[in-house]
């Protein structure tokens, strides 16, 4: 049993039909075999199923909504909203296509929970798009513990189930952290030197 399809729903927006699954969401990870990232992932599932359904969607919006810097799109980090992005979300469509897999509903091909079903789906070209994309999902996690959200123990249980940065990985997260993305005049400084950042999932256990 993989955990990715239960961080996906749990990163999803908690419409009706998501917010009546949530307590069947929690018990399937109480069958997760041990491993990274288990107790934190079951501990955030544990909250979310609990909290009242008014308050989860109002905080949902709040932080990945209304916040670029917490946004669940994974090429915005990258490209930002310049025309290379269009590309980006191209090519993703296209790696899905030749996987055999057609994406329904309105999310861009770089949402995060998209990519995440389709890595559970196709475990091996999964595998290698979050590689690609492992910086991005790195900086999320640190924005989201930084802006102190509850989701952050989510993506902690999500990058401790991933392979761990290398430094040039680092570097990556490094320097997307200081300049923000293209066209923005912002970033996400200041964070630790890549020598003292925390390992993938260590701020979230």
């Amino acid at each position: 049993m993989s955990a990715l399809p239960l961080v996906a729903a749990a990163l999803g927006y908690p419409d009706d039909a998501l917010i009546a699954g949530r307590a069947a969401i929690a018990r399937e990870a109480r069958g997760l075999p041990d491993g990274p990232g288990r107790e934190p992932l079951r501990a955030f599932l544990d909250w979310w199923a609990r909290e009242p359904a008014d308050a989860l969607r109002r905080r949902y919006v709040e932080t990945f909504d209304l916040s670029r810097r917490t946004s669940l799109d994974m090429t915005y980090a990258t490209h930002g909203d310049r025309r290379q992005r269009g590309l980006a979300l191209l090519a993703l469509r296209r790696r899905y296509a030749d996987a055999g897999l057609e994406l329904e509903g309105p999310e861009l091909p770089d949402h995060l929970p998209v990519m995440l079903e389709f890595a559970a789906l196709e475990p091996d070209a999964g595998a290698a798009l979050l590689a690609e994309f492992r910086p991005v999902i790195e900086l999320l996690r640190l924005a989201l513990e930084r802006a102190e959200s509850p989701w952050a123990g989510l993506l902690g249980a999500l990058c401790a189930s991933l392979p761990a940065l290398d430094e040039e990985g680092l570097a990556d997260v490094r320097r997307l952290a200081h300049d923000g993305p293209p066209g923005e005049s912002v970033g996400l400084e200041p964070f630790a030197p890549p020598e003292i950042m925390p390992a993938c999932g260590e701020g979230a256990r």
